[in-house]
């Protein structure tokens, strides 16, 4: 029986489990190269060794048409001076030059992969977690919904790579420890947002969380979606037994610094 441990300690995000599910791979850049010939229009995916702490691990950038999806934390200063946070109306310069998908744009986009139907499926799933989650957020039909061009092609690229990598790894059983959401706000498309981001908040709603620990966003939406879809069990550690397995360990770091090592670590036990 294979089981897989997904610690969260230091939150979720679809480039992280990536890169924690690319380090229990036989041969990284082989399964690196699998990602990239999936066929996402504009995507790319790039692997590199990450140290944070002194803890190494693998971290995973993913662009579109040569642009990376960045969201930027703030003090709770800041978020007053965006109007204490209500800023839905808000969008970036920068943000009002791309185009926006609907789900359905999205749902063509993953049938146009050069993967197993098996995967599309998991992955529409994924994304139909999200795509509910932001409909309740913003009190809209789910395929009225519109998300950022770049923002919802980094999500079905977190989505298929991680849809990937789990077929190939095919766990019996995916075992989630509580999730840290971290604290503070964050500013994305939408304005400054309190962590977590309303949409985390839905695809988590029952599920063990905490926060306030380390201020900003640790758990993004689809790194939520990834854990609520694939979850068969939530709110345990991973903890060594001292029985005899075969255990295999991957780390995928974030990008950001904090004083503790921020990455998610994922354990592959084997009886």
């Amino acid at each position: 029986m294979k089981r897989l441990y997904i610690d969260c300690s230091m939150g979720a995000a679809g480039d992280m489990l990536t890169g924690a599910l690319l380090e229990l791979m036989p041969d990284r850049e082989k399964a690196l190269a699998m990602l990239n010939a999936a066929g996402i229009p504009g995507i790319r995916y790039e692997a590199e060794d990450s140290v944070k702490c002194g803890v190494s691990g693998t971290h995973v950038t993913v662009t579109y048409n040569g642009e990376e999806e960045v969201t930027e934390d703030v003090s709770g200063e800041e978020a007053y001076a965006h109007g204490h946070g209500h800023t839905h109306d808000h969008v970036h310069d920068h943000d009002r030059s791309h185009a926006h998908h609907t789900l359905g744009d999205i749902e063509d986009i993953i049938h146009s992969l050069k993967i197993p139907e098996s995967i599309k499926e998991d992955v529409t799933g994924v994304y139909e977690i999200i795509a509910e989650a932001e409909s309740t957020a913003h009190d809209e039909p789910v395929h009225e919904v519109h998300f950022h061009e770049v923002g919802s092609m980094d999500a079905v690229a977190d989505a298929a790579a991680v849809c990937m990598l789990m077929d190939e790894i095919a766990p019996d059983a995916v075992i989630v420890s509580d999730i840290h959401v971290g604290a503070g706000f964050v500013k994305c498309a939408h304005g400054v947002l309190p962590v977590p981001a309303p949409a985390t908040a839905n695809i988590l709603a029952g599920l063990p969380v905490y926060g306030g620990e380390v201020q900003g966003e640790l758990c993004t939406p689809t790194g939520a979606a990834l854990l609520k879809y694939f979850g068969t069990e939530f709110g345990t550690a991973y903890k060594e037994t001292g029985e005899k397995q075969n255990i295999s360990i991957g780390r995928g770091m974030g990008r950001k610094d904090f004083d503790r090592p921020n990455c998610v670590t994922v354990y592959l036990v084997t009886d």
